[in-house]
């Protein structure tokens, strides 16, 4: 998948944008990143506000060092205590947003706390919103992809998702397809209040894709890959990506049993199925041999988009296999009480009521 040829932003016609960082636990990556964005070449208005979610390290102590030099654009936000009916991170946006309103923002980027933006990074997702008369703008950042679990993995995270969530699908106008990667979200400030701001998706696991098809019901969206913002968070283990996987899998199925083995069931047969093919006479060998082939051509853009070699993508079946089996743990975590576990916050698990209900659903 190619990178899009952006437009270019006039210095006259630059809003005001405030950029909100939620952070929680973040001392280890977030220096860069906030440097980042306090060094952008925008041509107007830039703020910073950088939320801290209850950190128990020294986040707010290494976003005060990065910024010594540009502290006037930078506001420090302690979050008040998560009430109930919140996911931590919707709550550090909301409290963000509510500071950054007295900053008059006629753009909000919702961005992560290990996301380095390049410097024009800002300036063309300002000038591709305001070409298109977009209202959410959101490119899919690079994630890491160094050590040998990310090189097997972390590719398949972006091929996965943007079959889910095709672009020419999301950015279509008559189309009713929404999504938008977290990392690297440009909102129109009109546009998140007329969607009731971020308490519309106060409870939302998968925020992100909520908040686009929240906007997408009266404006438009425009979601694409870049390499001008990128992750510096390191998944330097299968485990550590399997549980990343397995943190809003089972709730993106809807908890149901049945998605599940839908689920498990589609990525056998399409993924799984070709090579055993081969090994089952001369006209099963031609037909699994081709729709492994196929596979591995619509993977390759993905795989060379991360400089890796194209010998890469004939792995998919086995990574398919190991994205399986995150989706199952997503569904027992969920069920054991743990779903959508992350720095020490349990944020999907089934109610209480349900404890002594079967998990078919």
């Amino acid at each position: 998948m190619a990178t899009a040829a952006l437009p270019t932003l006039e210095s006259a016609s630059a809003p005001r944008i405030a950029v909100i960082v939620p952070a929680r636990n973040e001392a280890d990556v977030i220096a860069q990143p906030v440097l980042s964005l306090l060094q952008q070449d925008y041509p107007g208005p830039l703020q910073v506000f950088v939320v801290d979610d209850h950190s128990s390290d020294e986040t707010a102590q290494v976003v005060r060092e990065a910024a010594a030099a540009k502290a006037d654009a930078l506001t420090i936000v302690s979050a008040a205590p998560l009430p109930p009916g919140w996911t931590g991170k919707m709550w550090a946006l909301s409290q963000g947003v509510q500071h950054a309103t007295k900053f008059g923002p006629d753009y909000f980027l919702f961005t992560d706390a290990d996301i380095v933006h390049a410097p024009h990074s800002v300036s063309s997702s300002v000038a591709l919103a305001q070409a298109g008369n977009r209202d959410l703008v959101s490119f899919m950042a690079k994630l890491r992809c160094e050590s040998l679990a990310e090189r097997a993995l972390i590719p398949a995270f972006v091929f996965f998702f943007f079959l889910l969530y095709p672009p020419e699908w999301v950015n279509g106008r008559k189309s009713n397809a929404a999504a938008a990667a977290g990392g690297d979200i440009l909102v129109r400030a009109d546009a998140l209040a007329r969607i009731g701001g971020i308490s519309s998706i106060r409870n939302q696991l998968i925020d992100d894709c909520a908040l686009a098809r929240e906007v997408k019901r009266g404006g438009s969206l425009w979601l694409g890959l870049t390499e001008q913002a990128r992750s510096i968070r390191p998944y330097g283990t299968f485990a550590v990506i399997g549980r990343m996987i397995s943190r809003t899998a089972f709730y993106q199925l809807k908890h149901s049993v049945w998605l599940l083995i839908g689920t498990i069931i589609g990525l056998a047969v399409t993924y799984t199925a070709p090579p055993v093919l081969l090994f089952f006479g001369s006209w099963t060998l031609l037909l699994g041999a081709s729709a492994w082939l196929l596979m591995t051509c619509c993977f390759i853009p993905i795989v060379r988009f991360y400089s890796l070699s194209p010998l890469w993508a004939l792995a998919l079946p086995l990574v398919a296999i190991f994205y399986a089996g995150a989706t199952v743990h997503s569904a027992v975590q969920y069920w054991l009480g743990r779903g959508g576990e992350w720095k020490d916050r349990v944020q999907d698990a089934p109610p209480a009521s349900d404890a002594t209900h079967s998990p078919m659903r």
